[in-house]
C-alpha cells in the first residue's frame, strides 16, 4: 500500500508553517520546496514558494500556497499523544502561541491548523472497566481546556 501524505492548504506561509511545526515538535526536516514559474495559472508570484515537502516524526507533509480562498476548520485535526504533563504542556503552549485554545484539549495554531494534544492517560482512565470512574473521567475533561492530567487522576478516584 502506498504511503498517505497529508496536503496543508495555505495562502502562502507554507515554508513558516513547515519551520514552526519543526520547531514545536524538535525533529522533523524540509525535505524540498518548489517555486511557482513565471505565468502560473495560479497567479501567485514567480519564483515564491509552492510547495513544501516535510517530515515530523517519520510522517511526511506537502504544504500547498494555494492562496486564501480555502482555510482549515476542525473537520480535520491532527491528534497528538502525550506521555505525560511536561508533553502535554510543551505542545499546548507552543501549538496556541498566536492561535488560540478550544475545548477537551483541542487547540488551533496561528495557521488555523486543529491539534488534540492528547495525554495517554486520558484514554486509559476512559477505557477503565468501572464505567462511573470513565464517566467521572470523561465529565471532568469535558470541562477543560488543555487536559490536566492530575485533575483526570483525582475525577477517576473521586467517590
Amino acid at each position: 500500500m502506498p504511503s498517505i501524505t497529508p496536503c496543508l492548504w495555505f495562502d502562502n506561509q507554507a515554508e513558516e508553517a513547515a519551520n514552526f511545526y519543526i520547531s514545536v515538535f524538535g525533529s522533523g526536516q524540509i525535505l524540498g520546496i518548489e517555486r511557482y514559474v513565471e505565468g502560473s495559472p495560479s497567479g501567485m508570484p514567480a519564483g515564491s514558494v509552492m510547495t513544501v515537502s516535510f517530515e515530523l516524526g517519520g510522517q511526511r507533509f506537502t504544504g500547498l500556497n494555494g492562496g486564501p480562498m480555502f482555510t482549515f476548520s476542525e473537520a480535520v485535526s491532527f491528534e497528538i499523544p502525550c506521555g505525560d504533563q511536561a508533553e502535554v504542556d510543551h505542545y499546548w503552549s507552543r501549538l496556541t502561541e498566536g492561535g488560540e485554545e478550544g475545548p477537551c484539549g483541542w487547540a488551533k495554531d496561528k495557521f488555523g491548523l486543529s491539534w488534540q494534544v492528547v495525554p495517554n492517560r486520558l484514554l486509559e482512565l476512559m477505557k477503565d472497566p468501572d464505567r462511573a470512574k470513565a464517566q467521572r473521567v470523561t465529565d471532568a475533561m469535558m470541562k477543560m481546556k488543555k487536559i490536566d492530567i492530575a485533575e483526570l487522576d483525582k475525577a477517576a478516584n473521586a467517590s
